[in-house]
């Protein structure tokens, strides 16, 4: 239940009437009861816990939804929620039906802008600023709360460098808890870290440009003189230029981000200061809840967990249960890197989401964290393959989409080695339709000389690592899996060659063929035991690959009933189930399809298999679609 101050908070008007004493009572309130939902609902719990001072002021202080509050990624914006009249329906968070777990315009007034992905606010609320002047609404605010690790994303620096040379009214708040899921990585994280270090500089700064007038924003000679003597000083003190005041923007902080009345002070200030600014504020991922400010990359999202303990709890076993394909992939990776010193890894700030962490702390010399940066982490990987390495580029499917062109220009059109790993294949559960990996297969197959593969099970995945590190191919590879457990705990088994473009007859049947790529093949499996009571023998083919395709295998499976059932976990558009009705035209088959995938619309979110249940491609889908099939 939520405290008595939050049960009566409906909107952010509702924060308006409240003391500085009962704000921070608040902020107390809403941080046990996202400890409260998140333990038995799982969800993005740290960062959340981070921003609660930050939420609450940034409600207080600004008029929304008239002003423009923009959350990047969006992982840290459930106290947003909360106050914004979400505060009941927030217990269905990321459930079937329920609420988002992600700001959405078709959600509340009060999100302003869809998210998920990261290092997109920035752009978003500079083209609201923008279109704010374009309507003569001078007196609009416009804020993007930014933060885990966001700012080492390529858009959000394009953006910067674009709204520094506009007079739009627009504030951006840096989140700066140091950490995306993993720690942040690179050159900005050291430079924030000094910039922190020199708090007293930029308090002296600050402080002297109030004195003398900055808030008015008119220029003033004595202000320009400032500037210069200001310049001077971080010069001496930094060593270094503020970075983002080479960009135009007026830098305040940094600041406490859970100070509640310093955070409110300096909001109102920044309220009439024209202009593009930033406020720096450092905060805690996790904060009021000691396991998750120890252990932050586990909290990020933990799972279910005891909130007194902060134990985490295994809810579907007991320690006996298939590893996840990701431990496969990361335990594999050390194994074939110690085989071949030419392997190397690369992921976009995902590491231990993907498990290339159980490598990297091993052989860290061959794993490199990119951050946040997609396409920069497909290009480096290109030049990587140049000199004769063999990256293993790993990505989430969804996040793919953001390096697409890179994998196109820098990589297929060279002819680069380069093993595309794409993790989080096909419907992924509660992220909801920003991270589902529904296009993968599509995008990916329209990409020429692109060989691409995805196994049935963890051996499979094994398989195609072991193969994509021998072939003596020049063309890139993707291998796709899905998020979550395999099929056995006996996985570790002596690597085998798998052909490139070779499928395989996982089972026989007379009354029709199901043709299936990647782990859904095991639901066609299930089908097919259960469809034998009814008296429907299916045949089941794994075609291992989407591309090249197993031509050979599909004139069997036609050959061998004129009824077929593709089944993909994946887009129905130019996928698995295209490519089949493309080789039936082109050899001028007459059967009967039916394409099982994820159709063409947008999934929302749910657990898998309520998402497969209802794309109707899970075991009981199959079941329903062979005896209509078969019917006909």
């Amino acid at each position: 239940m939520p405290g008595k101050l939050l049960a009566t908070i409906n909107s952010p008007d509702d924060l308006k009437r409240l003391s500085y004493e009962e704000l921070n009572t608040l902020c107390a309130e809403i941080r046990q009861y996202i400890i409260d939902v998140i333990c038995t609902n799982p969800g993005h719990f740290g960062a959340s816990l981070g921003t609660v001072e930050l939420t609450v002021a940034l409600h207080y202080v600004f008029d929304t939804p008239y002003d423009k509050l923009v959350w990047d990624v969006g992982h840290q914006a459930y106290a947003h929620k909360i106050i914004t009249g979400r505060r009941k329906a927030f217990r269905t968070n990321r459930t079937y039906k329920g609420l988002s777990g992600y700001p959405r315009m078709d959600e509340s007034e009060y999100d302003a802008f869809g998210v998920g992905h990261s290092s997109t606010s920035i752009s978003a609320v500079l083209g609201m600023a923008v279109a704010a002047l374009q309507m003569n609404e001078k007196n609009r605010q416009h804020i993007a709360v930014i933060g885990d690790g966001a700012m080492t994303g390529g858009m959000a620096f394009e953006a910067l460098n674009h709204a520094g040379a506009t007079n739009t009214n627009m504030i951006i708040i840096l989140n700066d808890n140091g950490i995306a899921i993993d720690k942040n990585v690179g050159a900005l994280k050291d430079y924030l870290t000094d910039v922190v270090a020199s708090a007293t500089y930029n308090r002296f700064k600050n402080k002297l440009w109030e004195m003398l007038g900055g808030k008015t924003g008119k220029p003033s000679y004595s202000r320009t003189f400032l500037k210069k003597i200001g310049n001077t000083i971080k010069s001496s003190v930094l060593g270094k230029s503020n970075f983002f005041e080479s960009f135009n923007f007026r830098y305040f902080g940094p600041v406490d981000g859970h100070d509640l009345k310093r955070l409110i002070k300096v909001l109102k200030d920044l309220k009439q200061i024209p202009g593009p600014k930033i406020l720096h504020c450092v905060t805690v991922k996790g904060k009021g809840f000691e396991p998750a400010e120890r252990e932050q990359t586990i909290f990020h999202a933990p799972g279910v967990f005891d909130k007194k303990t902060g134990d985490l709890i295994e809810i579907d076993g007991n320690g006996d249960l298939p590893p996840k394909y990701q431990t496969v992939f990361g335990k594999t990776m050390i194994e074939l890197a110690e085989l071949n010193d030419k392997i190397v890894a690369v992921t976009p700030a995902m590491a231990s989401g993907c498990s290339l962490d159980l490598m990297m702390s091993v052989m860290p010399e061959r794993v490199f964290d990119v951050g946040i940066a997609e396409q920069h982490a497909v290009t480096f990987s290109a030049g990587m393959a140049v000199e004769g390495l063999i990256p293993f580029c790993n990505i989430y499917s969804s996040f793919m989409q953001r390096g697409y062109d890179q994998v196109i220009h820098d990589v297929a059109l060279q002819n680069l080695h380069v093993v595309f790993c794409l993790d989080r294949g096909g419907l992924v559960g509660e992220d909801g339709p920003t991270h589902h990996g529904s296009f993968d297969l599509a995008y990916m197959r329209s990409i020429p000389d692109m060989i691409i593969c995805a196994p049935l099970n963890e051996i499979e995945l094994r398989n195609m690592m072991f193969t994509a590190q021998l072939t003596s191919t020049n063309s890139p590879i993707t291998i796709r899996y899905p998020r979550g457990r395999a099929t056995t705990t006996d996985w570790k088994q002596p690597f085998k060659i798998i052909y490139i473009g070779k499928g395989r007859k996982l089972k026989e049947g007379k009354d029709m063929s199901i043709i299936t790529i990647g782990h859904v093949g095991n639901f066609a499996l299930e089908a097919c035991r259960q469809l034998m009571e009814d008296g429907i023998d299916a045949a089941v083919y794994d075609m291992r690959f989407l591309k090249p395709i197993d031509e050979k295998l599909l004139h069997e499976a036609l050959a061998n009933s004129k009824k077929i059932i593709t089944v993909e976990d994946g887009t129905v558009i130019g996928g698995l189930g295209t490519a089949v009705q493309e080789f039936i035209s082109q050899y001028e088959y007459c059967a009967k399809l039916v394409k099982l995938g994820i159709p063409d619309k947008f999934i929302e979110q749910g657990t898998p298999g309520e998402l497969y249940a209802e794309c109707g491609y899970d075991t009981d889908g199959i079941i329903k679609t062979a005896k209509e099939l078969h019917a006909v």
